[in-house]
Parts: structure tokens; C-alpha cells; sequence
């Protein structure tokens, strides 16, 4: 696609804001090419029609809300995040564990599941439980872990049947498929369908685990006004507004949060669109990921999605294999 002058700049800042590049190129999505096999997914993937898709760019702010629901995945973000100095380092960090997984090989998905380990063996530290009881907690807890598969799970796949539905074998498909991307990085027995997971998402909320606090208003408040840079503000307060009218209600009233009173799904529609005419209907990635493929074909290698052997201790599988 052939881009203007003026679209140029734009296309320069949200590529720095995804990956850190300006090209959109940094080390892990050149990485991307390399690899012996079709990683864990592989093309025609319900997670790569979900992660391949820009919805995921408001997926990725419903993610963040919904997390902040949890005490203790508050309390690291809190303790241990560096959102409010650096943002876009962080967003680009998480950007690059989906990806990679995603659409690397299963040596690249296991690679950096385990840095994003490495990075958890830090966070811990206490929070104050509802009925004012201390509690510990540490970023591999099982429930920590459960929690944020659950919330990531639930907002990209949320954010695609609004915005990008056209799911490769549905809901199920796809949770079942992002299952995996959880165990990789410990996650015990993670829902394998749309309705497992729907489930597991309402009895946390009926249980009273999760809750709204001051910590969660920070969150939000810092969410909705990000120091994102010079003529951001209003495509980011669009997007944000459609993040917020695609939760569910019941989350949307835990976080304090209204529906936007201007039609914030068709408003989100035509800000994706916008972005698609800047960035180009294809990302970097699925095109590094598609080359990787192409290549593998030629030398009569298997393309088909690598099997994932459940059991064990991923993490302990992964820190062994990345630092031997």
C-alpha cells in the first residue's frame, strides 16, 4: 500500500508504540523468521486470526481493566510495574510475549515464556485482603496466574467477536488453542472453552475475589489518560471508550466504570479502520511468521501446529532449556 507523507509519522509513532521500532522490526519480530517449525499455532489458527487482528489493540486495554480487579495481580502492578513511568515499555513488552508465542516457533514461544518468568521470580510482596487480613503473594501463584489468563483470555477474545468475529472454529477454538500460551507460563489446567471460561470469570466475581479499591480507581484514571504523546489523546480516548462499552456489565460496574454515552463500538470500528489505512491490513509479524513457513515448506519440513506435552512444571521445562 502506497502511503502519503503525511501518514508516515502516524504510522512511525504506533509502530514505536507496539514494538519499540519505528519500522516495527525489532530483534524478536525479525526472530520470527527463524525457527524449524510451525510453532504452536500455526497459520489458519484461531490465535492467529485474534492476535493477527488490530482489535486486539483495544483487546489489550480490556485486558488491563479487567486485571486490576484482582487484589494481588494489583498488587504487582502496584509494587512492581513500571506502567507509570514507562507505558509504551511496558505495552511493547507485552505486546512482544503475545506475539512470540503466537507466531514463533515453540523454541521462540518457549524462549519467551520463560523470560517473562524469569521477570515474575521477582514480584512479590503483601496486600491487604478484604477483611483486612495480610496476605503474601508472588506472581506464580497458581491464582494469580489463573487470573490473568482468565482476563487476557476474555478480552481478546471479546474484542474480536465485536470488532473481527470471523473466528476460525469460534469461541471454543480459540480458548482452547490460547490454553497452551497459559501453561507455557505455568498456568494449571486453563479453561479449553467458551463457556469454561465464562464460568470460571463468574465465579470469581460471585466469590468476592475480586474487588474495587483505590488502586484499581489509580489504574483506571491512568488508563484513560495515558501520556501517550502529541495528537494521540482523542484516537486513544475512542479506543479506550471502546474497551469499556465491550466488558460485560457486571465488570464495568466492579471497575466503577459507565457505558459511553456516544456509540463507542462503531466509533472504535472506524478508529480501527483508520489504523489499518496507517499500518498497512497485515501485520509485521504474521508476514515474518508467513516467511518462516514459506521457508519451512520449501525444505519439505513439517508445517503443521506443534503438539504441546502437558504435564510437569513448564516453568521449571523452561528456565532448564533457555539457560542450558
Amino acid at each position: 500500500m502506497r502511503r502519503g507523507p503525511g501518514i508516515e509519522p502516524w504510522r512511525s509513532r504506533l509502530l514505536i508504540m507496539f514494538s519499540g521500532q519505528p519500522d516495527g522490526l525489532p530483534p524478536w519480530v525479525r526472530a520470527l523468521e527463524d525457527g524449524d517449525d510451525a510453532g504452536y499455532f500455526g497459520s489458519g489458527s484461531a490465535a492467529w486470526h485474534v492476535h493477527g487482528s488490530l482489535a486486539t489493540i483495544v483487546a489489550g486495554i480490556r485486558a488491563l481493566l479487567m486485571q486490576a480487579l484482582h487484589p494481588g495481580a494489583m498488587a504487582g502492578v502496584h509494587d512492581w510495574s513500571r506502567y507509570r513511568e514507562d507505558p509504551l515499555g511496558r505495552l511493547s513488552g507485552t505486546i512482544r510475549w503475545i506475539l512470540s508465542v503466537t507466531f514463533g516457533s515453540s523454541e521462540q514461544a518457549r524462549a519467551e515464556s520463560a523470560r517473562v518468568g524469569r521477570f515474575h521470580d521477582r514480584v512479590q510482596g503483601e496486600y491487604p485482603e478484604g477483611d483486612g487480613v495480610t496476605r503474601a503473594y508472588s506472581a506464580h501463584d497458581s491464582d494469580l496466574l489463573e487470573w490473568v489468563h482468565l482476563a487476557f483470555a476474555d478480552a481478546f477474545l471479546g474484542a474480536a467477536e465485536v470488532w473481527d468475529p470471523r473466528i476460525p472454529g469460534g469461541a471454543d477454538r480459540y480458548v482452547a488453542e490460547w490454553a497452551t500460551a497459559g501453561e507455557l507460563v505455568g498456568v494449571v489446567d486453563a479453561p479449553r472453552s467458551e463457556a469454561e471460561l465464562r464460568g470460571r470469570l463468574r465465579e470469581l466475581r460471585e466469590s468476592g475475589a475480586l474487588r474495587h479499591d483505590e488502586r484499581v480507581a489509580e489504574v483506571v484514571r491512568f488508563l484513560r489518560h495515558p501520556p501517550l504523546g502529541r495528537g494521540m489523546g482523542l484516537p486513544y480516548a475512542v479506543l479506550f471508550g471502546g474497551a469499556v462499552a465491550s466488558l460485560p456489565r457486571e465488570f464495568r460496574e466492579l471497575l466503577g466504570l459507565r457505558r459511553p454515552w456516544w456509540p463507542a463500538i462503531t466509533f472504535t470500528r472506524i478508529a480501527l479502520r483508520v489504523v489499518a489505512r496507517i499500518l498497512g491490513q497485515r501485520s509485521t509479524s504474521v508476514d515474518a511468521a508467513e516467511r518462516r513457513l514459506a521457508r519451512l515448506r520449501r525444505e519439505g519440513r513439517q508445517t503443521e501446529p506443534v503438539p504441546w506435552a502437558r504435564g510437569g512444571d513448564p516453568r521449571g521445562d523452561l528456565q532448564h532449556e533457555v539457560t542450558n
